[in-house]
């Protein structure tokens, strides 16, 4: 029997030998205790939990040479090579996570929304919600500081620069013509239904390397990545029919809308302040097919638009009214793949085409012209740790235009333009992180290479609020009216410096802006328009600084969400045929939105306000001696909506833009010569109404029984 006990304690104490002791302490960059992290060795059931002063001990059947994993949440997880037979008292520092919630995002200049997006202060719900904005993404985008409001054409002026000067991506491939066709005075619409539409960003300068030939902003839309159920949507309108249906299968979905317009009933009910020959009349339509793979996913957006009008506008030079016949037949085709592979590799390619033809009558002149525009892209992004990220990627766009004037005169011109770009995102730590990046281009027509260097850094100085800081320089092409009669140019450019402040909390958001513009190489002309005959040339120049202010908040109220915008800028150019540099006659100086929405659940029903002022904007005066040296008066612009749920799928909806009636003007327009009294007559350009009222019905048939058209309104 003392033989056997001898052999028992013999080998426990052999046991006890054959075992480690692993012990430490975890703490993190602030070498602060990290409390209930979770510490084992790689490969086996061995571990421990941290206690309150960040201490772990632990022992192990492991020896030699061994992996140790320390993990908690909000931390990224470390793995570190032990010597099991020795590590004792050890101490384990964690980095805070890069990829958690509340870490830095780079903001400035930008403004996201979308299920997908971290920072959002604008969702896309609120873009089809506001007031005044008519279902249309570009009149709620105009409620946005940076914005300015140029009621007599329609499209995105952003921070001192002119429409065209801002592109716009559905699924980041490039749409040539974003917009509806329009005569001079007559605003337009972008052409695209916000129902389609998962996401919006809206960068007002500084964006990223991987968008180029946009000197002062980009907009990006993106079509949802999978339908959430089979569904139909009627809408009957006083303007109009429209009709959409989405079919869901196991691994793809199809979502088809089309729409007519027909504005002649509207304008027997509520003439409006044109003189119609045959009032805008348009069919459209659009459609997204997804399918999804194991690792990507395949999506194909179209959309075609035929519209025409027929009308008659006065015209301060002629003594008779002149008559403008309009059609436009317009199509777009964009097809993209992103998907993962191996390597924490992601690939992005995609394919656009769009056609846009327009068939002018100007009393007994006629114009025809054709646009072909094609974009392809590659990307790859590699994921080289949770803290950097690399993209590169090329592009290259191709355009052909082409324009007849009364079948004796022709224009027109070939363009190609390739790009490559590269870009890394740098994490240094859950505050602190970088973009960088350069885009390089080739403009096969003015025979010019660019290079375009981009930067941008963010820094949180608590857990709601940061700062952002982007520089860039940035470049584009000039524009068609001007290629059409020559290559003899160089691309336009401009410098951006954007300093960004944004805090969020609790559904409330404040983002404020400071930011400079360095234009250069702007295309001058000698002649009172662009024409075959003017001496081009890019010695034009000019700048825009000036202040963004953007409150949000869906908090305070019970019910209420609001936000309000304010812009100020101060920004000159010397560009065109101007002959000095001068504030543009789209500018405002100081600019002020206010947008309501309000639920009133007694009534089942949303209301919302949307205010938008203004101060003057130039314009020149020929019978004074300073050029643009004219100011019209303040614009005002009170809108109001009503969506009424007459049962859970079926929404009645009525709105009125300009409730109050406010006579806007937009500028003048003055004659060519003066008349016996020596002065140059003029004519106001004011709305094509005072008012303009909408009602509509709008009914879904969905599988849950609940879905509406309240976020399409």
């Amino acid at each position: 029997m003392k033989s056997f006990y001898s052999f028992l304690l013999l080998l426990l104490a052999l046991t006890a030998n054959a075992q480690n002791t692993i012990s430490g302490t975890v703490v993190d960059e602030k070498n602060k205790p990290v409390v209930g992290a979770n510490v084992f060795i790689d490969g086996t059931y061995d571990g421990a939990s941290t206690d309150e002063n960040g201490k772990f001990s632990f022992t192990t059947d492991a020896k030699d040479n061994q992996t140790l994993v320390v993990s908690y949440l909000a931390f990224e997880t470390l793995k570190v090579l032990i010597d099991a037979n020795n590590c004792k008292d050890k101490t384990f520092k964690l980095k805070e996570s890069v990829n958690s919630l509340d870490a830095v995002v780079v903001t400035a200049g930008t403004f996201s929304a979308g299920e997908k997006s971290r920072v959002s202060v604008l969702k896309p719900l609120d873009i089809v919600t506001t007031a005044g904005s008519a279902g249309n993404i570009i009149a709620a985008l105009q409620t946005l500081p940076g914005t300015q409001t140029v009621g007599e054409d329609g499209r995105l002026f952003v921070r001192g620069g002119e429409a065209d000067e801002t592109q716009t991506f559905v699924d980041g491939i490039r749409v040539a013509q974003p917009y509806g066709a329009s005569t001079n005075n007559l605003p337009t619409r972008g052409r695209f239904s916000p129902f389609l539409f998962s996401g919006i960003s809206f960068s007002t300068g500084g964006y990223s390397a991987e968008y180029g030939e946009a000197l002062s902003s980009v907009l990006l839309l993106n079509t949802q990545d999978e339908a959430d159920q089979n569904k139909t949507d009627i809408s009957l309108m006083t303007v109009g029919l429209g009709l959409s249906h989405t079919q869901k299968w196991k691994k793809s979905s199809l979502s088809v809308n089309t729409a007519y317009i027909d504005l002649a009933p509207y304008q027997v009910a509520i003439p409006q302040n044109v003189d119609w020959n045959r009032p805008y009349q348009s069919l459209s339509g659009e459609t997204v097919y997804r399918y999804n793979f194991n690792n990507g996913i395949f999506k194909m957006y179209a959309a075609f638009d035929a519209s025409r009008f027929d009308l008659n506008q006065e015209d301060i030079n002629q003594p008779e009214k002149v008559r403008v016949n309009l059609n436009n037949n317009n199509f777009y085709l964009n097809t993209s793949y992103k998907g993962n592979f191996g390597g924490n590799w992601q690939l992005f390619t995609g394919l656009s085409y769009g056609y846009g033809q327009n068939k002018i009558d100007i009393d007994a002149n006629r114009v025809n012209n054709a646009e072909h525009a094609s974009h392809m892209k590659l990307k790859l992004t590699k994921k080289l740790s949770d803290r950097v990220k690399l993209n590169f990627g090329t592009d290259y766009f191709i355009t052909k235009f082409d324009e007849d004037y009364n079948t004796t005169f022709s224009s027109g011109y070939d363009a190609d333009i390739a790009a490559v770009y590269t870009e890394a995102d740098i994490f240094f730590s859950k505050n602190f992180a970088a973009k960088v990046g350069v885009r390089a281009s080739n403009n096969n027509y003015i025979r010019e290479n660019s290079i375009s260097p981009r930067a941008s850094v963010a820094y949180k100085v608590s857990k709601n609020s940061q700062f952002s800081f982007a520089y860039g320089n940035f470049e584009q092409a000039p524009k068609q009216e001007y290629l059409k009669y020559s290559n003899d140019f160089k691309t336009e450019k401009a410098a951006h410096y954007i300093l960004n402040y944004q805090y969020v909390k609790k559904n409330r958001t404040l983002r404020t802006e400071v930011y400079w513009k360095a234009y250069s190489d702007l295309v001058k002309y000698d002649t009172p328009r662009a024409q075959y005959d003017s001496q081009f040339s890019n010695a034009g120049t000019g700048f825009a600084k000036g202040l963004d202010v953007f409150w949000r908040d869906g908090n305070s109220i019970k019910n209420l969400e609001y936000w309000v915008s304010y812009s100020y800028i101060d920004t000159q150019r010397e560009y065109k045929n101007y002959t000095a540099e001068v504030t543009p006659s789209f500018v405002s100086k100081h600019s002020l939105s206010l947008v309501t929405k309000y639920w009133i659940p007694d009534w089942k029903s949303q209301i919302g306000f949307t205010h938008q002022f203004n101060t003057g904007r130039p314009y020149n005066n020929p019978n004074e001696t300073v050029f643009m040296n004219g100011k019209t008066k303040v614009y005002n612009s009170l809108s109001f909506n009503w969506a009424y749920l007459l049962t859970q799928q079926k929404i009645l909806y009525f709105s009125v833009s300009n409730v109050l009636g406010t006579q806007n003007v937009f500028g003048y327009d003055y004659a060519n010569t003066p008349n016996g009294s020596g002065v140059y007559d003029r004519k106001e350009v004011t709305p094509t109404a005072d008012r303009f009222f909408f009602v509509g019905f709008f009914w879904t048939i969905s599988d849950n029984k609940k879905d509406n058209q309240l976020k399409n309104l």
